[in-house]
């Protein structure tokens, strides 16, 4: 084997272990969470629940529907909780490539997005669900019972759960935008009238057709974006900001 093989076998290695490391982690809170995966999708399911008519519930169409959707969503949620030693795996792994104030910039970084995808997360069940699904059972026509089923449900929840998730990494991704080059502050202060048309479209496909929940939407991702934008400004390299200066100045 070549020297310039060895490099390349040792990161080969290094990754797999990080990776066992990780797999492992979400498997033991799996474990850990599997004998309250009913509590779990019953706590889920609370925003719909509170809004159907009195006397209606939610309905399970297959034989196994009650036994898998429960687990399918521990599983989910293991990996959730497992996030932030799955970020410490990956932290670790690209560390020692690092230069020093390369790492401590990148740090807090990793910390944040696993703050904002939770924060986007709790924003959906206790600021989006009640919304959402009190206006889609208050439109059912008249004669038709809403009774959901449990997979259908919860398919849709995951799917609201990974969509606020990312879209609360706004700041980072913001951030990396501007260390990497791609863009700069000014540039991204210069498109700040496109931004906000662009976030209220967003908040237009993720909330139901109201003016509320979806100003109740873009105005925390428009916020996010003017953070990132802020701390953007210390990602940046030094000769960018000169450059920027000077472009500001003239």
């Amino acid at each position: 084997m070549s020297q310039a093989e060895q490099p390349l076998i040792t990161h080969l290695i290094e990754l797999r272990t990080r990776l066992m490391r990780a797999l492992a982690a979400i498997v033991l809170v799996f474990l850990a969470l599997i004998y309250f995966s009913n509590d779990i999708y019953d706590f889920v399911a609370q925003p719909l629940l509170s809004q159907l008519p009195a006397g209606t519930s939610m309905i399970a169409t297959d034989v196994a529907t009650p036994f898998i959707t429960p687990i399918k969503l521990t599983l989910v949620v293991s990996f959730f909780v497992a996030i932030p030693y799955l970020l410490y795996q990956a932290w670790s792994f690209i560390a020692p490539g690092l230069y020093q104030h390369e790492r401590r910039l990148i740090m807090p970084l990793v910390a944040s997005s696993a703050l904002l995808f939770y924060a986007g997360m709790a924003f959906a069940y206790y600021v989006v669900f009640p919304l959402v699904f009190g206006f889609f059972t208050s439109t059912a026509p008249a004669g038709v019972t809403v009774a959901t089923d449990i997979a259908s449900y919860l398919d849709f929840v995951l799917t609201l759960f990974f969509a606020f998730g990312v879209a609360f990494e706004i700041p980072v991704a913001t951030i990396l935008l501007c260390w990497t080059g791609v863009t700069t502050p000014k540039s991204l202060r210069e498109k700040r009238p496109y931004v906000i048309v662009g976030v209220f479209v967003v908040g237009m496909l993720l909330t139901p057709p109201d003016v509320f929940s979806q100003t109740l939407l873009a105005i925390p991702m428009w916020g996010l974006w003017e953070i990132g934008l802020f701390f953007a400004r210390f990602y940046v390299k030094e000769e960018d900001k000169q450059q920027e200066q000077t472009d500001e100045g003239s």
